[in-house]
C-alpha cells in the first residue's frame, strides 16, 4: 500500500564560512493564520499533479524567496510524520526535507509569515516546540557536519535520490 503525504515541511539551513556553524532558518507564523506566532520551517500542501519533493522546493522559493541559484543541496530527511486535524477528526501525513543554501541567501517573506531568524542549530531546539521540529533538527545538524552521511540522503533538483543511481 502507498500513502501520499498531503503536506510538506523543508528545513533550510546554511553553514556559516567563518565559524562553521550550521543556522537553521525559522519563520514565524503571521497573525492571521492558524497556530499564529509559531516558529517553524517551511510547510506547505501538495498539489494534486505534483511530485512530492517539488511542492518542497515551490513552498521554499513561495515562503521564503529562496530559488535553485541560492540552494546548495536538498536532501529527503527521511522523515515522515502523522498529524491530527482535530477540525476534520483525521490524520494527514507531512514528508520532511531539508535544503542547504548559500550562506549569502536573501530571505523574503511571503505574508504567511511576519518575522525570520537564522538561529544555531544547537539553539533551535528551544524555539521547536512540536517533537517532530527537533528529531529533523537533529537529523539537519547531522548531515551539514557529515558529508558522507549527507550523500544517501542528497536530492537532485527534480528531487530524485542522487545515491539511488548505479555506478557506470
Amino acid at each position: 500500500m502507498s500513502l501520499r503525504p498531503g503536506i510538506v515541511e523543508c528545513w533550510i539551513f546554511r553553514v556559516h564560512p567563518r565559524t562553521g556553524a550550521v543556522e537553521i532558518l525559522l519563520i514565524r507564523r503571521a497573525a492571521h493564520r492558524v497556530f499564529p506566532g509559531l516558529w517553524q520551517c517551511v510547510t506547505g500542501r501538495v498539489e494534486a499533479e505534483e511530485r512530492v519533493p517539488m511542492a518542497a522546493l515551490r513552498e521554499v522559493a513561495e515562503e521564503t524567496g529562496i530559488g535553485p541559484a541560492d540552494i546548495e543541496a536538498f536532501y529527503d530527511l527521511d522523515h515522515v510524520v502523522p498529524l491530527y486535524n482535530e477540525l476534520t477528526d483525521t490524520v494527514g501525513m507531512s514528508i520532511i526535507f531539508a535544503a542547504r543554501v548559500r550562506p549569502e541567501a536573501v530571505v523574503t517573506l511571503s505574508h504567511e509569515h511576519d518575522e525570520m531568524r537564522w538561529v544555531r542549530s544547537v539553539d533551535a531546539p528551544s524555539l521547536a516546540i512540536w517533537q517532530s521540529y527537533l528529531e529533523s533538527v537533529r537529523r539537519v545538524q547531522e548531515l551539514a557536519v557529515d558529508p558522507e552521511r549527507a550523500r544517501w540522503f542528497a536530492l537532485d533538483a527534480e528531487g530524485h535520490r542522487i545515491a539511488r543511481r548505479p555506478i557506470v
